[in-house]
């Protein structure tokens, strides 16, 4: 048996987060020969730089069989805050556990049938008659698979070098993260946090983006700021402020802040993600799935469910492409990836984008009127926004907003990185 034949697999994944972990999962379950690569060490798997508020809903949690024991604290209310104004609104949730359940994950591919090999790093894709047909990782080892999946997230290094996705800096969100303890979380000047996920639109605190309390028990708290590095971003930072800076500033600038200090041996976690549309998500025996697309919600961040749904339409399209008696991996054939992506893991991925841009290019008085159209509002209006329609959007929208709706659409002229068309 020559190397090659000894070191193959059905399909090899790059990446062990929720995308590349559920792909593995389900394609194990499924009886196929999967090798999982992780560039972290097993002991220190994940590494507190995975950065995830892992907050979650109730769909995700029932749709992938994921154990309540893996939820820090159990939700049932979202609130939207703006600088002087908030909305509540019933929405049960979950706060996740986020070390543990990419633990989990793994533990279910490998109980499954899968193989993990952690400290591979993965460098390069394989490529030969131009089909993609195996990975280098760990410096110059080989491997070699049917089918390859990248679940890397932004650092892409199987897709960007195959040109699958093109990630733009000006797309980019940045965010920091860490647990709080002795939070006020009922204070008298905000709503009442207790049990709840709560987003904050404020460009004092994220200029371009959004910041979180998520309540995980008693007086603790997942806290943390993220933004997109965007042209209100550049226009609204302050000179010399970082991630870190504006958390602090937010700290100190908030009376729920004033008792509370870092939960102890809680570090702080911090990553990216790329907002923006994604371009092919398949090429020749290769698909590219989770952040590495991207895939996280444009409008609220959340990634963990979107993720998971990624990496499950990926085990569905190998399965597709594995199944036949001549196993098929062109481009062809595995392109059914791109249509689930579309179709079950981020529809209407070009109207939210649009809605996400729109938000934050206003200014902090505008958050306010939309909490107020909010409360005037029937409480499905804001999901149904959340889903795509247009309907429910120009619910929320006043006439002030004509003149941001024309800086976008000039924006989608001048900017080639822009130019999807919302109306698909």
């Amino acid at each position: 048996m020559t190397e090659r034949e000894n070191d193959h697999f059905d399909v090899v994944i790059a990446g062990a987060g929720p995308a590349g972990g559920q792909c593995a999962r389900d394609l194990a379950a499924r009886g196929y020969d999967v090798l999982l690569l992780e560039t972290e060490a097993e002991a220190e798997f994940p590494r507190q730089s995975n950065k995830s508020t892992a907050g979650t809903f109730p769909s995700m949690m029932a749709g992938f069989g994921v154990p309540d024991r893996l939820v820090e604290k159990f939700t049932d209310s979202v609130v939207v805050e703006a600088p002087n104004s908030h909305y509540k609104q019933t929405q049960p949730g979950a706060v996740l556990d986020f070390v543990a359940f990419k633990r989990w994950l793994v533990e279910e591919a490998r109980e499954n049938g899968a193989e993990v090999r952690f400290e591979s790093r993965v460098n390069a894709p394989i490529v030969e008659d131009g089909r993609v047909v195996g990975v280098t990782y760990a410096g110059s080892e080989e491997v070699y698979g049917d089918v390859v999946v990248d679940a890397t997230g932004p650092s892409a290094p199987l897709a960007k070098k195959l040109d699958v996705v093109d990630l733009h800096r000006e797309n980019q969100a940045i965010g920091i993260d860490y647990k709080l303890e002795g939070l006020d979380l009922d204070h008298e000047d905000y709503a009442d946090l207790n049990g709840a996920m709560m987003l904050r639109l404020d460009h004092d605190i994220a200029p371009g983006g959004y910041s979180w309390i998520f309540h995980t028990g008693g007086d603790t708290a997942k806290v943390g700021v993220c933004y997109i590095q965007n042209e209100r971003h550049d226009e609204l930072a302050r000179d010399g402020m970082r991630i870190d800076d504006y958390l602090e500033h937010w700290r100190e600038t908030d009376p729920r802040f004033a008792d509370a200090e870092p939960v102890e041996d809680a570090h702080i976690l911090r990553g990216s993600a790329h907002i923006q549309m994604p371009g092919r998500l398949s090429t020749d025996g290769f698909m590219a799935v989770g952040d590495t697309v991207p895939t996280i919600d444009p409008l609220w961040g959340e990634g963990i469910h979107q993720c998971m749904k990624s990496g499950r339409a990926a085990a569905i399209t190998a399965d597709h492409c594995l199944t036949l008696e001549t196993p098929d991996t062109s481009a062809d054939r595995i392109g059914v990836y791109d249509e689930l992506w579309h179709e079950r893991v981020a529809p209407n991925m070009a109207t939210r984008l649009f809605m996400t841009e729109l938000l934050y290019l206003v200014p902090n008085e505008r958050y306010d009127g939309f909490i107020r159209k909010l409360d005037e509002l029937p409480n499905d209006v804001l999901s149904s926004a959340n889903g795509g329609s247009w309907l429910s959007l120009a619910r929320l929208l006043e006439p002030q907003d004509l003149r941001y709706l024309a800086k976008l659409a000039r924006n989608r002229i001048t900017d080639p990185h822009r130019r999807w068309n919302p109306l698909s």
